[in-house]
């Protein structure tokens, strides 16, 4: 594979793949953020906009994927606004000269209020209306939220980086093994905990609001975890997750010794954040979004944080 996954996805691609489902783009592109995946709005004539999300190769299976769609597709079926992939002749994985893709209609939107009380409420009830319908099934091809997923392969991949600089490699090693311990030692503590299908990365990002109130979009990190990752990027503070919690509750029961799980859930993100840049970093755009993972300063501030991560879990 080419170190740059998207090197052939240029706008006529873009169109033609687009085109190839029936619809009639009518010229106008606009490339969005998105880093993991490649992103486009695309115009169409008479008609509104569509969105088109080319997946990057290797990441998940042909199954992993369709098993995020249908979940969407569940979700919505079940008048839980979510945005669901668009259907051609009975697919939603599409396929167009060996990029895999599918196509959403385009929701726009704004951030929501993480200090409005009522928005947080609101959201805690859908919330807990995905994982009503999350705990229905698991999934089977997407695999889970552990330290498996979320230090080890991570670690692993910035000790193979040249981004993380020789000298600080060993200080690097010890702290990402401090936090692996002490995230283990936090998931011994709190025990088993019930597993459900998730949004996965229901960050303020992934939550677009209107006057009408707000969406989900973006299920790319769906996995098996416990409830409370898909409310503690949402909670600014403690009442901004009581918010949540009052709002999950009136549509769902919630065990409140996940809660314990927090630290644990926030150090593992921090840690896999990093690896994932080190895994990425041959995408050329990588190094452009994230110039200053180059510089060995950042690296030293990185180390410090697991260090301070570690702490907190003690």
């Amino acid at each position: 594979m080419s170190f740059e996954p998207y090197a052939t996805l240029d706008p006529d691609r873009v169109l033609n793949a687009v085109t190839a489902c029936g619809l009639w783009p009518d010229g106008r592109l606009l490339a969005l953020n998105s880093y993991e995946n490649r992103v486009w709005q695309v115009g169409i004539e008479d008609a509104p906009p569509v969105i088109a999300k080319f997946y990057r190769p290797h990441r998940w299976s042909d199954a992993a994927i369709l098993e995020e769609h249908a979940f969407a597709q569940e979700l919505a079926a079940d008048e839980i606004p979510v945005v669901a992939p668009l259907v051609f002749g009975g697919r939603t994985l599409l396929h167009h000269d060996g990029f895999r893709y599918a196509l959403t209609p385009r929701r726009g939107g704004r951030a929501p209020s993480l200090e409005s009380t009522e928005q947080l409420e609101w959201l805690g009830r859908l919330i807990a209306r995905i994982h009503s319908v999350g705990a229905r099934r698991p999934f089977e091809h997407r695999g889970r939220i552990d330290r498996a997923t979320l230090i080890e392969r991570p670690m692993l991949s910035v000790l193979e980086s040249t981004l993380l600089p020789p000298s600080q490699r060993d200080a690097y090693r010890i702290a990402a093994e401090r936090v692996d311990a002490a995230v283990d030692a936090r998931l011994g503590a709190v025990g088993p905990v019930r597993q459900l299908r998730l949004h996965g990365d229901c960050h303020p990002g992934n939550v677009l609001w209107t006057d009408g109130g707000p969406h989900f979009v973006d299920l790319d990190d769906a996995r098996m975890g416990p409830a409370v990752q898909d409310l503690w990027m949402l909670a600014n503070d403690d009442a901004g997750m009581q918010a949540l919690l009052d709002g999950y509750q009136q549509m769902r029961e919630f065990d409140f010794t996940e809660l314990a799980l927090v630290p644990a859930l926030r150090a593992m993100r921090q840690l896999h954040y990093a690896g994932w840049i080190a895994a990425r970093w041959n995408d050329p755009a990588f190094p452009a979004a994230f110039p200053f993972v180059a510089e060995p300063r950042w690296w030293e501030q990185h180390i410090a944080d697991l260090h301070e991560l570690a702490e907190e879990l003690l």
